[in-house]
C-alpha cells in the first residue's frame, strides 16, 4: 500500500460517505446555500481541485463544507480530506491538528482507522523526508520524535482495529520505525564511542537494548556497552554486556571486527 494511493483509500470509505451521500439527497429551497444539494457540490468542486492538485482553493472549499454539514458525515469527510491536502501541501503541523481533532471529536466514526493511518503517514513521511533533505550532515542529536509519532499512532490502529485494511500496511510501517529509531541510537552511540564520550555511549547503546530489542542494531549495540565499559574500567558491567552478546549472538562480526567503520552516513540503512 502505497503514499500515492492514501486519497484514493480516503475517498473509498464507503459507509461514511454512503451515508453522507444519502443525507444529502434530503428536499430543501432552491438557492439554499446551506441545502445538503448545494453543500454536495462544494464538495465535489474541492474533489476535482484535489484531484488536479489546486490544493489552495480545495482547502477554502473543504473549510466551507465543514461549516455548512456539521454534525454530518459529510464533515467528517470534508475533515479528514482538509488533514491530507494539507500534508500534500508540507504542511504538517496543519495536517496532524487537523487529524487529532477529528479524533477527538469523531472517536465512534466509520472512518477512524483511516484517521490514525493518516496521521502516523504524515508522521512517517515527514521524517524520512527530513533524514533525505539534510544527507551527509550529522545527525546524531536530530530529534526522531516523528518518527515516535508515527509509531504510536500505527500502533493505536493495530491495537483498536486489528482487522481494518490499513493494519497489514501499518504493521509494516512499525518494523521499519523500530528498526529506524533502533539503528539511530546506534549512530549516536557510535559517534559518543569515537570521541572518547564513553559514559554516553554506553548509555545510548544501553538505550537501544532496552527500547529496540528485537531490532538487528542490538548486537552492535551490545558491544558497544561492552567496549564502553571496559574504557571505564567498570569490568563487572563489560562482562556483563559480554555475556549476552555471547550468549544470544555466538558467531557476532562485532567480536572479531569491532565497530562498524564510517564507511557510510547512518541515514543510509534504508
Amino acid at each position: 500500500m502505497t503514499v500515492s494511493r492514501v486519497w484514493r483509500l480516503s475517498g473509498a470509505m464507503a459507509p461514511l460517505m454512503l451515508a453522507a451521500l444519502l443525507a444529502a439527497c434530503g428536499s430543501s429551497p432552491k438557492g439554499d446555500d446551506n441545502s445538503p444539494q448545494a453543500v454536495e457540490r462544494l464538495y465535489a468542486d474541492a474533489k476535482e481541485d484535489m484531484a488536479s492538485g489546486s490544493y489552495d482553493s480545495a482547502i477554502k472549499l473543504l473549510e466551507r463544507v465543514e461549516g455548512r454539514a456539521a454534525g454530518t458525515l459529510l464533515a467528517q469527510q470534508a475533515t479528514l480530506d482538509l488533514a491530507y491536502v494539507y500534508y500534500k501541501q508540507g504542511e504538517r503541523a496543519q495536517s496532524i491538528s487537523t487529524l487529532d481533532r477529528f479524533i477527538k471529536l469523531h472517536p465512534s466514526s466509520p472512518a477512524l482507522d483511516y484517521a490514525l493511518y493518516l496521521r502516523g503517514i504524515v508522521n512517517f513521511n515527514d521524517n524520512r523526508g527530513l533524514l533525505g533533505s539534510l544527507a551527509g550532515q550529522d545527525m546524531s542529536e536530530r530529534d526522531q520524535q516523528a518518527s515516535r509519532d508515527a509509531h504510536q499512532s500505527f500502533k493505536q490502529l493495530v491495537e483498536q482495529f486489528p482487522n481494518s485494511k490499513y493494519t497489514p500496511d501499518a504493521r509494516l510501517r512499525m518494523d521499519y520505525i523500530v528498526n529506524a529509531l533502533a539503528d539511530y541510537e546506534l549512530h549516536v552511540a557510535r559517534y559518543y564511542f569515537r570521541r572518547g564520550a564513553f559514559v554516553a555511549a554506553a548509555n545510548r547503546a544501553q538505550q537501544a537494548v532496552q527500547e529496540f530489542q528485537q531490532a538487528p542494531a542490538t548486537e552492535e549495540a551490545l558491544y558497544i556497552m561492552a567496549q564502553s565499559y571496559d574504557k571505564l574500567g567498570l569490568t563487572q558491567l563489560r562482562d556483563d554486556a559480554d555475556r549476552v552478546l555471547k550468549k544470544n549472538f555466538p558467531n557476532s562480526r562485532y567480536l572479531v571486527e569491532g565497530i562498524r567503520s564510517p564507511n557510510r552516513s547512518w541515514w543510509q540503512f534504508w
